[in-house]
C-alpha cells in the first residue's frame, strides 16, 4: 500500500503497488468542490468573481476542493484501519469458540495480546524495516492522500532488497514528517494488517502453546516477520519491481494482502503447528484423527460475521481514496466471494458428510474472503463469485488433507483458510485480472508498482492483466508465482527456524506441559478460568484427553 502524493515538486512517496488515478478525476473533484462552494457562497461569491481577480478565486476554490478530497481520503484510511482492527474481535471469537472450554481464557488472551505485542514490535522496528525512508519522501505534505495510492515505489526502477537497509527513516529520526497525517494514517493501516498476520498462528497453535513463548512470537512478527515479505512487495522491494527488472507484468501485485497478510500468516501457522505437534488425544494409536469439538459454535459463527464486516475495511479501504469509484467493485467482489464461498462449502460438506457442518460453512466463507483479497480490484464480479466457490470447496479438502494425510493438528483450520487460500488468491491475480484497473491515464508509461515496461501500443501503461486475458498476462503470472514460491520457501523457512530455535532455547520448549494441557491452560497459564462454574466438574472436561 502506498500514499503517493501529487505535488509536482515532491519526490514520490513509497508505494505499495498502485498507479495514480486518472488526472481528470482530481479535476472533476475540484469542479465538484467549486460547485459546492458556489452554491454555499451564493451572491457574495459571485460578486467576488465579478469584481476582483477571477483566476485567483478559482485557484482558491481548486485548492480548497483538493484539500477536502485529501481530508476525506485521510478519514477513509483511518476508518478502514479501525475496521481491520475490529477484525481482531472476530478472530478472538472464532478461535475461542472452536477451541475447548478449558482453554478458552488462554486462547482469547492470545488474541487480545497479539494486538499490542505486534503493535509494539511494528512501531519500534517493523515500520521502518518495511517502509524505511517514508518520512523523507513527503516534504511539505500534511496529507498526501488526495488520490488512489500509486506512483513510483521506493527504489523505483532498481532492484532493492530493503530500502537503504530498511532503517532510512523512523519515528526517532527527528523528522517532523514522521508524524504527519499521511504517515500516521498509513502506519495505522499497516499495523492493523500486521496484526492479522500475527494472530493467524494463534489458531493453529491453540491449546498447547506456552503464553510466554507466544509473547516472543508477537514481538517478532511485528518487528521482523511481517515486514520482511512486506518490504519486498508493498515496500517496493525486488518482488514488486519484477515488472521493470524482468518485464513480468506489473511485478508482484497483491491489492489487499492474500499473500502479504494471509498466506504469510498461514505459513507461520503451518510452521508453528509442526514444531508444537498435535494436541494430546488428537490422533489415536492407529493414526486416525479424533474430533476435539469446540465448546461454543455460536461464538465462532458470530466471530465470522465480525470478520466479514471488518473485511470491507481490509479490501475496500485499500484503494486509499474515498473518491475512487473502484471501491464499489472491490466491496461487491469481497461480499460475493465470501457468500459464494460459504454457499459452496455448505453444499460440499453436506455431500461429504451428510450434514451442513457450521464450522465448515464458516471456514468456507472466510476462505472466499481470503482468496479475493489480492484480486478484489482486478476481477469482474462473476469471477469473484467463481473464486469464492473454488475456495469454498478447496478449503474443506485442504482441512481433511492437512489433518488426515499430513497429521498436522490445526484446531481452527487456519492453515487451510489463510495459507492455502491465500496462495490461491495470489495466483488468481496472475490468471484472471481483467486489465481494467491500474492503467496510467496520462500515457506516461507508468503503471502499477511504478512499472515502465508493461506498455500498450500507444505507450501507455497496461492495467494489471492475468494470463487468461492476454497481453503480458504470462509475465504477471510469473511474478505472482515468484511470490508464492518465496512464501512457501523463504517465509515459511523463517517462521519454522524461529519456532525451532525458540523451542531449543526455551527451558522445557515452547509447548505447555502435558499435565497442564490435559487440565486446561486457563488456570496454569492465565490464573483464571473462562467459565468458573465449571471448576467443580473440571475433571470431566479432562477425561477425554487422559
Amino acid at each position: 500500500m502506498n500514499t503517493s502524493a501529487t505535488n509536482p515538486g515532491a519526490p514520490a512517496a513509497p508505494a505499495r503497488r498502485r498507479i495514480p488515478l486518472n488526472a481528470k478525476r482530481i479535476t472533476v473533484g475540484a469542479l465538484v468542490g467549486a460547485g459546492t462552494l458556489l452554491a454555499l457562497g451564493g451572491t457574495a461569491f459571485a460578486q467576488t468573481m465579478t469584481d476582483s481577480a477571477p483566476m485567483a478565486d478559482m485557484e482558491t476554490v481548486s485548492k480548497t476542493a483538493d484539500h477536502a478530497i485529501q481530508s476525506g481520503n485521510l478519514l477513509w484510511i483511518v476508518i478502514g484501519a479501525a475496521l481491520v482492527i475490529f477484525m481482531q474481535a472476530g478472530f478472538a471469537l472464532v478461535e475461542t469458540g472452536f477451541c475447548r472450554a478449558k482453554h478458552a481464557a488462554h486462547v482469547v488472551s492470545t488474541n487480545l495480546a497479539i494486538f499490542f505485542l505486534g503493535f509494539v514490535g511494528f512501531f519500534l522496528v517493523g515500520w521502518a524495516f518495511m517502509f524505511g525512508g517514508y518520512s523523507y519522501l513527503l516534504p511539505g505534505f500534511d496529507y498526501g492522500l488526495n488520490h488512489a495510492a500509486g506512483g513510483a515505489l521506493i527504489g523505483s526502477g532498481d532492484w532493492v532488497f530493503l530500502w537503504q537497509g530498511g532503517w532510512a527513516g523512523s519515528w526517532f529520526d527527528g523528522a517532523d514528517l514522521a508524524y504527519s497525517g499521511a504517515a500516521a494514517a498509513f502506519f495505522l493501516y499497516m499495523v492493523a494488517f500486521m496484526d492479522t498476520t500475527a494472530t493467524i498462528p494463534t489458531g493453529s497453535m491453540a491449546e498447547r502453546w506456552k503464553f510466554k513463548s507466544f509473547v516472543i512470537w508477537g514481538l517478532f512478527c511485528g518487528a521482523i516477520y511481517y515486514p520482511l515479505f512486506g518490504a519486498w512487495t508493498w515496500g517496493g522491494g525486488w518482488l514488486a519491481k519484477l515488472g521493470n527488472s524482468l518485464n513480468w507484468g506489473n511485478g508482484y501485485v497483491d491489492f489487499a494482502g492474500s499473500g502479504v497478510v494471509h498466506a504469510a500468516g498461514g505459513m507461520a501457522a503451518l510452521a508453528g503447528a509442526i514444531v508444537l505437534g498435535p494436541r494430546i488425544g488428537k490422533f489415536g494409536k492407529d493414526g486416525k484423527p479424533r474430533a476435539l469439538p469446540g465448546h461454543h459454535i455460536p461464538m465462532a459463527l458470530l466471530g465470522t460475521f465480525i470478520l466479514l464486516f471488518g473485511w470491507f475495511g481490509f479490501n475496500a479501504a485499500s484503494t486509499f481514496a474515498s473518491s475512487d469509484p473502484q471501491i464499489g467493485v472491490v466491496a461487491v467482489n469481497t461480499a460475493l466471494a465470501g457468500a459464494f464461498g460459504g454457499f459452496a462449502s455448505m453444499l460440499w460438506i453436506w455431500k461429504r458428510t451428510g450434514k451442513p457442518d457450521p464450522a465448515m460453512m464458516a471456514n468456507g466463507m472466510l476462505a472466499g474472503l481470503v482468496i479475493i483479497t489480492a484480486p478484489c480490484a482486478f476481477v469482474d464480479p462473476w469471477v469473484a463469485a467463481l473464486l469464492g466457490v473454488f475456495a469454498g470447496v478447496v478449503v474443506i479438502e485442504a482441512v481433511f488433507f492437512i489433518e488426515r494425510r499430513l497429521k498436522i493438528d490445526d484446531p481452527v483450520g487456519a492453515i487451510a483458510v489463510h495459507g492455502v487460500c491465500g496462495l490461491l488468491g495470489v495466483l488468481a491475480v496472475g490468471l484472471v485480472a481483467n486489465g481494467k484497473y491500474g492503467i496510467d491515464a496520462g500515457g506516461a508509461g507508468i503503471g502499477w508498482n511504478g512499472t515502465t515496461t508493461s506498455l500498450n501500443a500507444d505507450g501507455a501503461a497496461n492495467g494489471v492483466t492475468g494470463l487468461f486475458y492476454g497481453g503480458n498476462g504470462g509475465g504477471q503470472f510469473l511474478a505472482q508465482l515468484a511470490g508464492v514460491v518465496v512464501l512457501c520457501t523463504v517465509i515459511f523457512g523463517v517462521a519454522f527456524a524461529f519456532f525451532k530455535i525458540q523451542n531449543a532455547l526455551t527451558k522445557g520448549g515452547i509447548r505447555s506441559d502435558a499435565e497442564e494441557e490435559i487440565a486446561g491452560l486457563d488456570l496454569p497459564e492465565m490464573g483464571v478460568l473462562a467459565y468458573p462454574e465449571f471448576a467443580g466438574t473440571h475433571e470431566s472436561l479432562v477425561a477425554s484427553d487422559a
